[in-house]
């Protein structure tokens, strides 16, 4: 039978691990034509999570788990999956339940008609605010214009991937990294499956407005350099405004034969010119930070144990 592994990253997720596990293993008891791993991978949480997966794991042994020693972030934890996950295929999907497993067969089955990617897209968020619908479909509308790669918008990381899709990603290996963006920048034959997404089944969501900002400027920056050639488009249509104010000083002087206050026009150059100044150095800044942390070329994450046994990180 084929193996398809279930990648499921998972950060102070105590209190949905056991509804979790309660909906896959029916799914996985129905489906009996494929054999299932289920990986999770602890992403340093503070509560009793990796308790709670060690013993959904002495009682289910379809059930693997990866601790890292810390917390790496949700995007270091989806690329520890794909380096230990022993499936043909993966499934990508949250601890929260707001994917539905039950999704799982028809992605399947699209796999099987030859689709390498098979992504699901949201037609309704339930129990998400009105602002972060709209923050959420400006970004794709932005990240769509700025970058030459296909992005699917309404398109989290919950999606099936042939192994040659997992192997391309595990070539990927910078430490700045936005799934969703290398999920379309690898190419390949995709397909699209449409779902409602659920609210959380429990517990609070660990992705505040800070940190929402901050995948989106990972996003953003990680696959475009659109934004550093913003001072050239600035730079053209400035001078040429400069240009024209200063022909219309010239010529109002000449005209009326008054003197303009200089110093009204100088505060408001100055303050014009400083307004752009900052926010380019700005978008360099982000561009020379990332240049910075991959020229480091530090491990992406170090695992404390994989099943039970320590990791020597050798």
């Amino acid at each position: 039978m084929k193996k398809i592994s279930i990648i499921i990253p998972a950060y102070n997720e105590e209190e949905s691990l056991p509804f979790l596990y309660e909906r896959l293993d029916k799914l996985m008891n129905e489906i009996n034509t494929y054999e299932f791993e289920i990986l999770f991978v602890n992403d340093g949480s503070k509560d009793k999570t990796i308790q709670i997966i060690k013993q959904l794991r002495e009682k289910d042994k379809r059930i693997c788990y990866v601790d890292f020693s810390r917390n790496f972030g949700k995007e270091i934890a989806m690329l520890a999956g794909l380096d230990y996950a022993k499936g043909e295929a993966v499934i990508f999907m949250d601890a929260d339940l707001q994917d539905p497993p039950e999704l799982i067969p028809e992605l399947i089955k699209y796999w099987e008609e030859g689709y390498d990617d098979v992504y699901a897209r949201r037609k309704s968020r339930e129990g998400e605010t009105w602002l972060k619908k709209f923050t959420s479909k400006m970004y794709y509308k932005v990240l769509q214009s700025l970058t030459r790669v296909p992005i699917q918008k309404d398109t989290g990381d919950f999606r099936l991937l042939d192994r040659r899709c997992v192997n391309a990603l595990r070539k990927l290996r910078e430490s700045q990294r936005c799934s969703k963006s290398m999920f379309s920048w690898i190419g390949y034959n995709k397909k699209e499956v449409l779902y409602d997404r659920d609210p959380r089944i429990a517990g609070k969501t660990k992705w505040n407005y800070r940190r929402l900002i901050d995948l989106a400027i990972d996003g953003i920056t990680s696959f475009t350099t659109s934004p550093l050639r913003v001072s050239t488009y600035l730079a053209i249509p400035t001078f040429i405004l400069l240009g024209v104010y200063f022909i219309y000083v010239i010529a109002k002087c000449i005209a009326i034969q008054e003197a303009i206050q200089a110093f009204q026009a100088i505060i408001l150059l100055i303050l014009f010119f400083s307004g752009i100044q900052i926010m380019l150095f700005g978008i360099v800044g982000e561009y020379l930070g990332r240049i910075f942390n991959e020229t480091k070329n530090r491990p992406l994450y170090f695992v404390n144990e994989y099943n039970g046994e320590k990791e020597t990180n050798e």
